[in-house]
């Protein structure tokens, strides 16, 4: 029964997360840790964190992960299937819709209309992520209270170096993880 259940929560999150990984975030976060308590939502920031590290589309990577912290090798396999199928039937369905209507406006127009409501699921996504990271919870206090100061600088000092230096993101990420583990051996 895990199974089909890995398999129909991946194939929604497969079906329904328009505009990549990033976008599926919000998806995959109800799916593992709302809907089915496969995770919870600091375990579920761990496997996004690895699913970015490691070569290949988040969406793709997470469903892996997850589907093997549930049920193994099958878990992963079923739920790798399963966020994979829709968007290989949608995308040759789109594609043959793009090539042969790509200049109406209801084509253009939809278009248009989808792109902020992309925007926007990449950005609740972030913005979860960073107050799980800087407050350790999942919504942010009232209070603003408990706010980890070494988890700020750390996004702070990332922030400036991506964008002023354009520095790798990878090279961020293990300069990051190095520093927080310089840092928590001293302290």
């Amino acid at each position: 029964m895990i199974l089909a259940d890995l398999f129909c929560s991946f194939f929604q999150i497969g079906l329904f997360s328009i505009g990549g990984g990033y976008a599926a975030m919000p998806l995959i976060e109800h799916q593992v840790v709302d809907l089915h308590p496969w995770l919870t939502i600091t375990q579920f920031a761990d496997i996004m964190t690895i699913a970015e590290m490691t070569p290949g589309p988040i969406a793709i990577n997470s469903a892996t992960f997850v589907g093997i912290r549930v049920a193994g090798l099958a878990g992963a396999l079923v739920a790798t299937a399963g966020c994979v199928l829709p968007s290989c039937v949608i995308v040759m369905l789109l594609a043959f819709v793009y090539y042969h209507f790509r200049g109406l406006g209801a084509v253009k127009a939809f278009l248009l209309g989808v792109r902020p409501a992309v925007v926007a699921m990449i950005a609740s996504a972030g913005l979860s992520l960073l107050i799980l990271a800087l407050y350790g919870e999942r919504t942010l206090p009232a209070d603003l209270a408990g706010l980890d100061a070494m988890a700020a600088a750390i996004f702070v000092v990332g922030l400036v170096v991506l964008r002023k230096w354009k520095v790798s993101p990878i090279k961020v990420m293990l300069g990051a993880g190095a520093v927080s583990v310089v840092l928590s051996l001293l302290g």
